[in-house]
């Protein structure tokens, strides 16, 4: 059997929440085919503890894991690469951290956009746009107040919404 088994949108640091590698596991276990082809081990997954019982289970069924960057997959390239790819996928994270904590200690916003706030758009020098500005929307401050206000006389959280929601008061996005 040819086949092709896909976790698209679904991320590789974990296959416990992946579906396509669940199956393909089941289908070794079953024999439904000789041999696992990847384009990288990375591709299969960056957590080490996953490579590893995938290789684990796919060599009890007697499934060998091929890579078109590593060739045959052994003992030795679970070890290695499985280390590898662990680092790299928490390399990219610590420097997405320490990168957003720079711009909120720059008093700048670490994204996305908070209600009661709207984007300021400034240039510098170089005409390049000037990112995580934001200033008070006097507006939508106003109906913050009114919500904390609301909370701190004891009005639920759903009471609240739905006021706001019956008023046709518009969240951050204009919904």
């Amino acid at each position: 059997m040819v086949g092709a088994y896909k976790d698209a949108g679904i991320s590789g640091a974990s296959m416990i929440l992946r579906p396509g590698i669940q199956t393909l596991l089941q289908d070794a276990q079953a024999g439904r085919f000789d041999i696992v082809l990847a384009e990288a081990l990375d591709r299969i997954s960056r957590d080490q503890a996953d490579v590893t019982t995938l290789f684990k289970h796919l060599k009890f069924a007697g499934v060998p894991i091929v890579t078109l960057a590593e060739g045959e997959i052994s003992e030795l390239h679970v070890g290695l690469k499985g280390t590898m790819n662990a680092l790299f996928l928490k390399d990219p994270a610590a420097k997405t951290h320490r990168g957003l904590r720079g711009r909120v200690e720059d008093g700048k916003s670490g994204g996305g956009l908070c209600y009661g706030y709207r984007v300021v758009r400034q240039f510098d020098a170089k005409g390049e746009q000037i990112r995580g500005d934001r200033e008070i929307d006097a507006h939508q401050a106003e109906i913050i107040r009114r919500i904390f206000c609301d909370f701190a006389a004891g009005i639920g959280p759903r009471a609240i919404a739905k006021a706001l929601n019956d008023q046709g008061i518009c969240g951050p996005e204009g919904k």
